[in-house]
């Protein structure tokens, strides 16, 4: 649509705070009150109304696009939501390695190891690692207390971590960036190591650099959410 106000603006709503536009408060795609839970993440959000020039383009604001989703679909749909993201526990990027060569094969265990670790530490979740890509079945406890972690996690913080995992492949990574394990640059890297050693062996396909950039732009608005929301951004 084309932009039809002049200040967008922050401020105090019921439960939360909400987005004015020339004082008058905006609303979700499906006409819920538009409530962010804290004020950062409601002025990091005027802050995408305000930078719009001519026409408002929704692809360009991640924050407001993700309290949308928030309170339109997570929160209605927690429990299937919450399902899809606990489940890429069962067959998480970082338990399927490759087979060789060696300097590959390293490079994954240096990286991935140590998040293994801290998941089983902190989350009390052995995962198994494998070569190939032969489906390995984990602990059951582990993926009841991974799906737990994830259920402990509030419409908003589930919907940036739905992203973060989805963008990535992993459960753990995911979990390591809204835990504050990873950075989202680190994060992203390290969900990138076999595509990397790709390019680094036969070259950058433009097409495929393109969309990686795309993905990656959308796992650090994914990781920014998530500080927002902590207050910490």
């Amino acid at each position: 649509m084309k932009r039809f106000y002049k200040i967008a603006a922050a401020e105090p709503a019921a439960d939360g705070w909400t987005v004015t536009l020339d004082g008058r408060p905006i609303r979700t795609p499906a006409k819920a009150a538009f409530i962010a839970p804290n004020e950062g993440t409601a002025a990091a959000a005027a802050t995408e109304w305000m930078v719009q020039e001519d026409v408002v383009k929704p692809a360009e604001m991640p924050i407001t696009r993700s309290v949308n989703t928030a309170i339109d679909r997570t929160g209605p749909e927690f429990d299937q939501v919450a399902e899809m993201v606990a489940a890429y526990g069962g067959s998480d990027l970082l338990c399927y390695r490759a087979v060789g060569p060696e300097a590959l094969t390293a490079r994954q265990a240096a990286a991935w190891e140590p998040l293994l670790a801290w998941a089983e530490t902190t989350f009390g979740s052995r995962l198994v690692a494998t070569t190939g890509v032969m489906h390995v079945e984990q602990p059951a406890g582990s993926l009841t207390r991974l799906t737990e972690a994830v259920r402990g996690f509030d419409p908003y913080a589930l919907t940036a971590l739905y992203d973060l995992v989805a963008l990535s492949g992993s459960l753990i990574i995911g979990l390591g960036v809204a835990e504050g394990r990873l950075n989202a640059a680190t994060g992203w890297q390290v969900s990138r190591i076999d595509e990397t050693w790709q390019e680094e062996m036969w070259g950058v396909d433009a097409d495929a650099a393109a969309l990686a950039a795309r993905k990656a732009g959308e796992f650090a608005a994914a990781a920014r959410f998530i500080d927002l929301l902590r207050g910490s951004s």
